[in-house]
């Protein structure tokens, strides 16, 4: 008796396949071995590599950002506080996957056009809270950007979590809220 898998488990797996080894490991052969179940299960539910992509992207798209963003304002406080929350979600992040969508995003057009359009969303997140903190627009937007390559270059710099990580997270907050 074969496994019924939706398509749920073949993003899942994607996504793993992804922040392990890039896009090149998201194979439909490979997946369906990790999954224990044939290629027949994956054209159940996808008409090709590019539509399960495709997906990956939009998980990638909606964990990493959508969820965080509805997990922050779930969060009772002000905007500093939210924006601490936000700052220890992203900090305590791994960024595999970031950096993988980031290096997939060199070579494909597609997916370099939907991380532009969530670097735009998360840095104006964090500068509508910057401007409920209190900050001008102006300001808001450049100290958005700084916070936001900050983050970035954890990532890319392979940064696991951590003490450092924490340490740097109350740094770059501490840098981020100050009133100069």
């Amino acid at each position: 008796m074969s496994k019924r898998l939706g398509p749920e488990a073949w993003v899942v797996a994607g996504l793993k396949a992804l922040a392990e080894e890039g896009v090149e490991a998201v194979r439909v052969e490979r997946l369906a071995v990790a999954l224990g179940v044939t290629k027949g299960s994956f054209y159940w539910h996808f008409a090709d590599r590019k539509a399960l992509l495709d997906a990956i992207l939009a998980a990638w798209q909606t964990r990493a950002t959508a969820d965080v963003i509805a997990q922050v304002e779930a969060t009772a406080g002000d905007a500093r506080t939210r924006m601490h929350e936000l700052m220890s979600i992203v900090f305590s992040s791994d960024g595999r996957i970031d950096r993988q969508v980031r290096a997939w995003a060199a070579n494909d057009d597609a997916v370099q056009a939907a991380v532009e359009a969530i670097d735009k969303k998360r840095t104006g997140y964090l500068e509508r809270l910057l401007i409920a903190d209190g900050f001008g627009k102006p300001e808001a937007r450049a100290r958005a950007r700084f916070a936001y390559h900050a983050l970035i270059g954890q990532f890319a710099m392979a940064r696991g979590n951590g003490r450092r990580a924490k340490d740097e997270l109350d740094l770059v907050f501490a840098m981020l809220v100050a009133k100069v």
